[in-house]
């Protein structure tokens, strides 16, 4: 539904949004970033091996927790987006579920912060990717929802460069914290405190009932899928997603351990963090400047096409050069494609989308093309490094992966 007839909601935007907006909506997807970053990139990983049964190795720990969690986020992103879609709130469709998801995964992740055992250790991690993802679902969709289609690679770029600095807060915290239990709170309270400045500041658009899609739980599931035949765009688009971030997954799952065991770095989890900033500033050279220019030029797949390439690259890195200054060159060049990714990819999405009123629900259905590979790559990475061939092979297969997936960008039609 667009045009004068459609509520504010549902209209396509044409009013740029200020700097104030896209400040403070930036600080949300930053604190989620850290709640999920600050555990997936030090936190479980030290976890896993202080709780991993004898026998049992940590990899293996690490790869069924992590994948737990993201197949509880597979159903969690388009599910709260569906429901965020239909709500009716006097504070607007999204703000409910971003007070409501953050509040729910600071709580998850002091509680994870306890696990004494794998089985709460992954019980945990699936409460924090479920609530968090209800709140990302919701802060996702206030892209379409308030911006106008040719500001959009602009302000998705500040979006990733949050999510960046973020990724780089929570692994910072989970480093100084103080151990497990002070990581996992610090990022709690992180994740809380970047989305006070949004929920108390914005006044969120609010649906009228009478324009909500039909509520049934039926109609809910139902409404989860897209054909692929009737909007191939967006299945092409959704496929390209997947694979970068498949690739991007397996070239970060083991990253610890890969400086721990081939680099033998004294401090692996001080050069996580040194990989991670460096990526970080890489990133925000191209993520902001990438989007804007995207949004000067009106075109969208040569940059996820280059952005997907320079990534392969990077990823080939890892396989071909493992010394401590091949990590460094490869985290710097990842950052740069992930940057002009990051931003771009997100416009492009927003532009595939089949219909204003299941803007949350699509994007989460889209979004699943991110956690998916959370749950793919632990399924392999852990028989290529324990039975065909090590930490070459992963970046090797990691680096092909990524490189189809910048390739089929090129099937889309609907985007220039």
């Amino acid at each position: 539904m667009t045009g004068a007839a459609a509520p504010a909601a549902l209209a396509e935007p044409s009013e740029r949004v200020g700097r104030a907006w896209t400040t403070s909506l930036s600080l949300v997807n930053g604190a989620i970033w850290a709640g999920w970053y600050g555990p997936i990139q030090i936190l479980l990983a030290l976890q896993a091996a202080e709780l991993a049964p004898a026998g049992t190795a940590k990899e293996s720990v690490l790869a069924w927790v992590t994948g737990a969690g993201a197949a509880v986020s597979m159903v969690a992103n388009p599910l709260f987006g569906a429901l965020s879609d239909r709500t009716t709130s006097r504070l607007g469709r999204r703000t409910p579920w971003i007070v409501a998801g953050v509040a729910g995964g600071a709580v998850a992740l002091v509680l994870l912060a306890g696990a004494r055992s794998v089985a709460a250790m992954a019980v945990g991690w699936c409460g924090v990717q479920l609530t968090l993802n209800a709140a990302f679902a919701a802060v996702t969709a206030a892209l379409p929802d308030r911006v106008p289609p040719g500001q959009r690679g602009a302000v998705g770029g500040w979006l990733g460069a949050a999510q960046i600095l973020g990724v780089v807060a929570g692994t910072g915290l989970a480093t100084a914290g103080g151990g497990l239990a002070g990581g996992y709170r610090a990022c709690a309270a992180f994740a809380v405190l970047g989305a006070l400045l949004y929920v108390l500041l914005h006044r969120d658009l609010v649906l009228p009932a009478g324009r909500r899609p039909a509520a049934g739980p039926v109609a809910v599931l139902r409404g989860l899928w897209i054909s692929p035949r009737r909007h191939p765009d967006l299945a092409w688009a959704w496929l390209t997603r997947f694979l970068i971030n498949l690739g991007n997954a397996l070239a970060l799952l083991y990253l610890l351990y890969y400086l721990r065991d081939v680099l033998r770095r004294p401090d692996p989890g001080g050069g996580v963090l040194i990989l991670t900033a460096l990526n970080g500033v890489t990133l925000l050279g191209t993520v902001v400047v990438g989007g804007i220019w995207s949004d000067r030029t009106g075109r969208r797949k040569p940059f996820v096409l280059g952005a997907g390439v320079i990534m392969a690259a990077a990823t080939g890195l890892l396989a071909g050069w493992q010394t401590w200054t091949g990590a460094l060159c490869a985290a710097a060049l990842l950052g740069v494609g992930f940057g002009v990714f990051t931003s771009v990819d997100l416009a492009l999405m927003t532009e595939v989308l089949p219909a204003a009123a299941d803007r949350a629900k699509d994007l989460g259905v889209i979004n699943i093309a991110n956690s998916l590979p959370q749950v793919a790559a632990p399924a392999l990475a852990a028989p290529l490094v324990h039975h065909l061939g090590g930490y070459r092979v992963l970046y090797a297969v990691a680096a092909a992966i990524g490189l189809v997936g910048a390739l089929l960008v090129r099937r889309i039609r609907g985007v220039a």
